[in-house]
């Protein structure tokens, strides 16, 4: 009898601390400002494609308070590696495509913490429609080895399965981004 009272008092402090976890991340006032370098988000209808927790509806839930309308959808280009993408021509991610109001689209991007975890990008589908979507930023360590880029063109980098660039290759690649004002 004791063990079931000790495994209720578990599940209680569990739910009150994914409760709290919750509140945290997606609804309270610390732990996250929008940077100033981030867009506002036009007051308007947008599609967004979501692969990793957001593909689940009580996720949607919580962040959202609603369902985005879902449908499948897949993201030419990309690879999954754990919650982020990755370039890659030969490949693709399965998802949903959200459909959502501007205000859901920044509760998206507080929940992703656009502009400090997460940008916020443009990229096709594979029927062809414009979808936004959520691009893993470099981590700190990565951000001193890298030369300072843009996200965009981190994405649309060309890579090859079977050869790895060379060193020589991605300075060139990248030189022209690194000359401009």
């Amino acid at each position: 009898m004791v063990w079931v009272k000790r495994g209720l008092w578990a599940m209680g402090l569990l739910l009150i601390g994914m409760a709290g976890w919750l509140w945290l991340t997606m609804l309270s006032p610390w732990f996250y400002e929008r940077p100033d370098s981030v867009a506002e988000v036009e007051p308007r209808t947008h599609q967004v494609f979501v692969y990793g927790t957001l593909r689940y509806w009580p996720v949607r839930w919580a962040v959202m308070g609603a369902s985005g309308d879902p449908s499948e959808a897949r993201l030419p280009g990309f690879e999954r590696r754990g919650l982020d993408l990755a370039p890659n021509p030969a490949a693709h991610v399965e998802g949903l495509l959200l459909t959502v109001t501007a205000d859901q689209l920044e509760r998206l991007d507080r929940y992703e913490r656009l502009g400090v975890r997460y940008n916020r990008i443009k990229q096709p589908l594979a029927n062809g429609q414009q979808a936004w979507v959520y691009v893993r930023l470099p981590t700190l360590g990565q951000r001193w080895l890298a030369p300072p880029v843009d996200l965009a063109a981190l994405v649309t980098y060309p890579t090859s399965l079977t050869t790895p660039p060379t060193p020589g290759s991605v300075l060139a690649y990248f030189r022209p981004l690194q000359e401009r004002p």
